[in-house]
């Protein structure tokens, strides 16, 4: 999967040729050929992300640093399998403090009267080979509506400790005014300070528990 792609083009009168320069990732593995099981996500090695547009022509990014989540994985029957997430609204980082202060207040989420963003999954649907649909319950602040999110099962491994990891990375758009976070300033030029649509990013690690 290519993640990052750079072209250069040289000036008139210069001798350097144009160059395109890719950086992939190594081929994930496939450990197991059946990861049915019961898991715990990987907070260290995983991440809960989001994205929106910010004064209408730029993208700010921020992820979530505590959270934890489990997860039942059923390869025969993929409806079977479930999803739970809680994450501490207040470990909410856009690398910028300020920015990050007021994200806290009651402007957004209200972090002392509503500390965690909670997930529970309600259906789960294989999509394709390695594709996977994922419905449930997303309760921001005292609201719970339903979210789909569609995930990609990357691979599995073994690491240097024995324990079998499986990898999933998804994604899901959502409008914040659904779940009342309002907050917006209007621009003298046309349009908002902070876009309606935030996009979801999950690049998530688990690792499977022993069995009994």
């Amino acid at each position: 999967m290519s993640i990052f792609t750079r072209k250069s083009t040289a000036a008139a009168g210069h001798t350097a040729a144009p160059t395109t320069a890719v950086l992939d990732f190594d081929p994930a593995t496939a450990a197991a050929a059946d990861i049915t099981g019961d898991y715990t996500v990987d907070p260290t090695h995983s991440r809960i992300g989001f994205s929106t547009r910010h004064a209408m022509v730029t993208t700010v990014r921020g992820s979530f640093g505590e959270f934890e989540g489990t997860a039942h994985l059923d390869v025969a029957e993929p409806a079977r399998s479930s999803v739970q997430l809680k994450i501490a609204v207040a470990s909410i980082n856009t690398g910028q403090e300020q920015r990050d202060a007021h994200l806290r207040t009651g402007d957004f989420f209200e972090v002392e009267k509503y500390p965690e963003i909670r997930f529970t999954s309600t259906a789960v649907e294989q999509l394709d080979a390695d594709l996977y649909s994922v419905t449930g319950d997303l309760t921001v602040k005292d609201v719970t509506r339903p979210v789909t999110v569609e995930f990609s099962l990357i691979g599995s491994s073994k690491d240097p400790f024995g324990n079998l990891r499986v990898g999933f990375e998804g994604a899901a758009t959502i409008n914040r005014k659904d779940w009342g976070l309002t907050y917006n300033a209007a621009l003298e030029t046309g349009g908002v300070l902070i876009s309606d649509r935030i996009k979801l990013e999950f690049d998530v690690s688990a690792i499977a528990t022993p069995a009994a």
